[in-house]
């Protein structure tokens, strides 16, 4: 499953507009809503750790989990006080050391999982760790925007510190979107590495998650357009899922 090696070394240089702090902000406040003020939360795919540390500066205690050494190597480099545990697990795998307050996992991570089964198997171990009531909050890239804004579409950035060229595939019969990425930096000598990266997701349809959730046993499942915060359309670019394990 693990996309990245050396890109880790230079993931959060262009991944700068990605709205973490926004998305950290909503994670919160559904937590507080639900009276999760404290706790032990567990991120699915905390790549270098830019969420994780934003949740724990929260007050939450955090565990980190992605399948990526070389990501998790620079999400330790990252952290000072924080106080966060990470787990190199690939999250069709993932064990934890006891139940969770909530289970999240942002940037689409979820579409790197190919499959329905993977899916699916990601789900029940969500809620196999959930504590009673707890939600499992996480976003996904919707077909909408794959076919639609991504498509066979090549974009590229040129910054001081270096470009990038992202050549996008994605395929309508199988759902399934490829991306590879070419990337140049600049060294301190002004001369350029370059690094290049394969990464290959799946678009899930919205009711397909839904129905998934539901047999993993999850309840009161909620979905949303992560741009507006309101309810999903045919338009959706990202959507947001929360799903809690059912009570005692």
């Amino acid at each position: 499953m693990s996309a990245y090696n050396e890109f880790a070394l230079v993931y959060d240089l262009f991944m700068d507009n990605v709205p973490y702090e926004k998305w950290a902000k909503d994670i919160v406040r559904r937590l507080k809503e639900k009276g999760i003020n404290q706790g032990i939360v567990a991120e699915l795919g905390c790549g270098t750790g830019k969420m994780t540390r934003l949740l724990a500066k929260e007050g939450y205690d955090m565990i980190g989990i992605d399948s990526s050494y070389e990501m998790l190597m620079e999400a330790r480099n990252n952290t000072e006080d924080e106080g966060i545990l990470y787990l190199c697990q690939d999250m069709r795998e993932f064990e934890l050391y006891g139940t969770v307050e909530s289970v999240v996992s942002v940037c689409d991570c979820m579409n790197y999982l190919l499959t329905k089964e993977d899916l699916s198997t990601v789900f029940k171990l969500a809620e196999n760790y959930l504590e009673y009531g707890g939600p499992f909050i996480f976003d996904m890239i919707t077909p909408y925007r794959y076919r639609e804004i991504m498509a066979d579409n090549t974009f590229a950035e040129n910054r001081d510190e270096g470009s990038f060229i992202w050549e996008n595939y994605y395929d309508e019969d199988t759902k399934t979107n490829q991306y590879d990425l070419t990337l140049y930096i600049k060294d301190e000598d002004e001369s350029y590495q370059r690094f290049e990266e394969q990464h290959i997701q799946h678009a899930f349809e919205i009711e397909e998650v839904v129905d998934l959730l539901k047999k993993a046993k999850f309840e009161n499942i909620e979905v949303f357009d992560e741009a507006t915060g309101e309810s999903v359309s045919n338009m959706t670019q990202r959507a947001v899922f929360v799903a809690y394990k059912r009570g005692q």
